[in-house]
């Protein structure tokens, strides 16, 4: 039986194993082993299907550079790569006619500083972060451009000082961020995607990745809860504009008239969102000339929930002005406190007033995937469109944003052209895959390949376990913290989500009484502990205020690396950074 560490393919053809050029898929796959072990070996079955052998004894582009084989049958660890890259230039590289050889040791070096950065950002006693101020790292590296070329060497060295100071979004005790972690296959999908670098704008340049986002989107579509999965959906560069394209296609239902005569043609249109939304919403409502003003912001309870009633008022009172109400956005996961709007009532308010419901669930979709805490999203499904963004709680490599549509075929008659350079009728396939002319890009990342991928490695139940192991540390938290000396609740109960928005008190002002003075100094706390946070590289937790609350900690969980170890960690970490404050 094979090794489970890499598939051995040196029994087939032994006799002339030894003769085999290095630049061929084979060799290549030996050096790769040292690297990736199993992965290597697969992607080296790969490469050999339907290639044929190239001429053995390449030359060395350079004397004294060359790319030794060896004679290993297990897993190598052997150092042959003689390569001089301070002698080498990209020019060296495929698609130079002799540039095998040097591609394959220089993506094995770059190999080598990928897989280090992977295996640090798991280990706890390394850094989150290790931070330099801006004119610190201008000073200590060269990030000028040149007009001359610099050597591979030169390049290589680029590559260890950018991951040298990168952050490890994946490390366990990064929660600075709603999109943190780092999925192995997820990663792995991520580099084949850019490997590939193709378009997703026709079925013609990435049939396969076309096919993954119809029946992925189709599945998200059930998920929500519309019938079959029927309807439409695109993935875009992010949830702010997977929401500006649900207010576009919204007026467009509205007043079709608009694509074609602007926002001359119609009345006076206003929207409708929680104090607490995302800002993307007002920034959608700019960018579409509807304006900012136009966006009308309803109160929220104490837990940053909508308040139906007043969406209802705002309404009316916006009818009775002469405006014309056409989008209402709710929030599922606000993004500070985490807050899930009541959908239900919502929607009996957009069906009354028959306005276009829009769900905001960029950060709360996940939940989506969990029988445990997916009615905190009842009334999804009577939703005219869903923002879901899995590069959140279900971690897929960043970007993952699909913006879902309820009734099919209006994405398209919104946003399409018409381009016949591109999206000819008289293709000998189905042009109903040909999906670029619903979307407002033409260039158009392929995103899909990463959740597709991960999805099938861990089943939707997978998914579900990951979502809920981070609301079960989110809870953990908050039962350590709420009754402990030197903290405070932002507000009280069990947050909905992982957010967790707390107070730390240092000694020094758990008996202030002077209520200003209090909050005048407990605004600094925060600021001051994050700051040494980073200084010191240990962990990062994100801070700010919100109306009348000065700064407050909010700490969310959506890393599945975190343990019940990460939390203990952060709240002696807070305590002992802010001691003598």
């Amino acid at each position: 039986m094979a090794s489970p560490r890499f598939w051995s393919f040196a029994a087939e053809n032994e006799g002339n194993y030894s003769n085999q050029n290095p630049g061929t898929p084979r060799a290549w796959c030996q050096a790769a082993q040292k690297f990736t072990g199993g992965i290597g070996s697969k992607l080296c079955a790969l490469l050999s299907t339907g290639e044929g052998e190239k001429a053995a004894n390449l030359a060395a582009k350079q004397e004294g550079s060359t790319l030794e084989t060896c004679g290993c049958k297990e897993l190598c660890t052997c150092s042959k790569n003689n390569i001089d890259f301070s002698v080498l230039y990209s020019t060296d590289l495929l698609p130079a006619s002799d540039g095998d050889t040097a591609t394959m040791a220089f993506l094995q070096e770059v190999m080598d500083i990928l897989l280090s950065y992977i295996v640090n950002t798991f280990d706890r006693s390394t850094k989150v972060i290790d931070f330099h101020y801006p004119n610190e790292l201008l000073q200590a590296n060269n990030w000028e451009l040149t007009d001359e070329p610099e050597t591979l060497d030169d390049i290589l060295l680029n590559c260890r000082s950018t991951m040298k100071y990168a952050i490890k979004t994946g490390h366990p005790r990064y929660f600075n961020q709603l999109s943190t972690g780092l999925d192995m296959v997820g990663l792995a999908a991520d580099w084949l995607t850019s490997t590939a670098n193709t378009n997703m704008f026709t079925y013609e340049i990435a049939p396969v990745f076309v096919l993954m986002e119809y029946v992925t989107l189709k599945k998200m579509r059930e998920m929500i809860g519309w019938p079959d999965g029927s309807g439409d959906g695109i993935f875009s560069p992010g949830g702010a504009i997977s929401n500006m394209y649900a207010m576009l296609v919204a007026r467009y239902k509205m007043f079709p008239e608009v694509k074609e005569k602007g926002m001359s043609a119609v009345p006076r249109l206003v929207a409708f969102t929680s104090e607490h939304s995302h800002f993307s919403i007002k920034k959608g409502a700019a960018a579409l000339g509807i304006g900012t003003d136009s966006v009308i912001l309803v109160k929220v309870d104490e837990r940053g929930k909508m308040i139906p009633s007043d969406l209802e008022r705002r309404i009316i009172e916006a009818k009775q002005k002469g405006y014309v109400p056409f989008f209402v956005s709710a929030t599922a996961g606000t993004t500070v406190y985490g807050a899930f709007d009541p959908l239900i009532a919502i929607a009996d308010v957009c069906k009354k007033h028959k306005v276009w419901m829009h769900v905001d669930g960029a950060w709360g979709g996940g939940l989506l995937m969990s029988r445990k805490h997916r009615w905190k999203l009842n009334g999804v499904e009577r939703a005219n469109s869903v923002t879901w963004n899995p590069h959140k709680m279900m971690s897929v490599p960043l970007q993952c944003s699909a913006l879902l549509v309820r009734e099919e075929g209006l994405m398209q008659n919104c946003n399409q052209m018409h381009a016949c350079y591109l999206f000819q009728q008289d293709k000998h396939y189905d042009l109903s895959y040909d999906t670029g002319d619903k979307a407002l890009q033409c260039g158009r990342h392929v995103d899909i390949f990463k959740l597709w991928l991960m999805w099938k490695a861990k089943g939707t139940i997978g998914f579900e376990a990951q979502i809920d192991k981070c609301l079960e540390l989110s809870e953990y938290l908050y039962n350590k913290i709420k009754n402990r000396e030197g903290y405070e609740m932002v507000f009280d109960e069990k947050p909905q989500h992982t957010n967790v928005c707390f107070w730390y008190l240092p000694p020094s002002l758990r008996y202030v009484e002077d209520k200003e003075e209090r909050l005048r100094r407990l605004s600094k706390v925060a600021p001051v502990i994050k700051t040494r946070m980073m200084e010191y590289g240990t962990t990062m937790v994100s801070y700010q205020p919100q109306g009348d609350k000065v700064n407050f900690f909010r700490m969310v969980i959506s890393n599945p690396a975190a343990a019940f170890e990460d939390i203990d960690f952060l709240i002696d970490e807070i305590e002992r950074l802010g001691q003598d404050l």
